[in-house]
């Protein structure tokens, strides 16, 4: 890998800074910023699988310390920013189930550090995987359901009152797509 990975999120905070600040559209804004800082620092490289996955959660965790810094609600801004990650992965690779999941459960994750709104950030991530599923090659559906399973699994990490949050937010239909919630934490508390 030509960049360190963990100079990611930094660049993309810094990118998104300067980025809100200078225009009105926040969320065009974010979409562009996440997006093209991913395409950047890929540019020339072949990461695929597990780097590439790598790389867009540094992206969204810059993302939502971008978005927080300014003093934007992280839950408002969820949807572009998950938006701007998939397309951005999509332009330099392939964006997996795996790449979904693990964007929605950075997403929720770093939210929740930053004091934002948690079930705003799960609701935001699912939305965005539903805009992006077209550029990605992914029903809406397989896109809701990948994105519902990594907010689950943050939530667990969070805590019980999250999960329970999250499981409502998710629960039913969003932007018009069924969710099917799968609960990937349970694994590790019967194991």
């Amino acid at each position: 890998m030509t960049k360190d990975v963990k100079h990611i999120a930094s660049e993309t905070k810094d990118s998104l800074v300067g980025a809100i600040r200078g225009v009105g559209d926040i969320a065009g804004a974010v979409v562009d910023t996440v997006s093209g800082v991913i395409v950047r620092s890929l540019k020339d490289t072949r990461l695929v699988g597990s780097e590439l996955v790598a790389l867009t959660v540094e992206a969204v965790t810059g993302a939502v310390h971008g978005v927080a810094e300014v003093g934007t609600e992280v839950g408002t801004a969820a949807q572009s920013i998950m938006v701007g990650a998939l397309r951005g992965t999509q332009k330099v690779g392939q964006v997996t189930l795996e790449t979904v999941s693990s964007s929605a459960e950075a997403l929720v994750k770093t939210t929740s550090e930053v004091g934002g709104s948690v079930t705003g950030a799960a609701k935001g991530a699912v939305e965005g995987a539903i805009v992006a599923a077209r550029d990605t090659g992914m029903s809406a559906e397989e896109a809701a359901s990948a994105a519902a399973s990594g907010a689950l699994k943050a939530a667990g990490q969070i805590g019980s009152t999250a999960v329970q949050q999250v499981r409502n937010v998710l629960t039913g239909t969003i932007s018009g797509v069924k969710v099917v919630l799968k609960e990937p934490f349970r694994k590790e508390e019967n194991a």
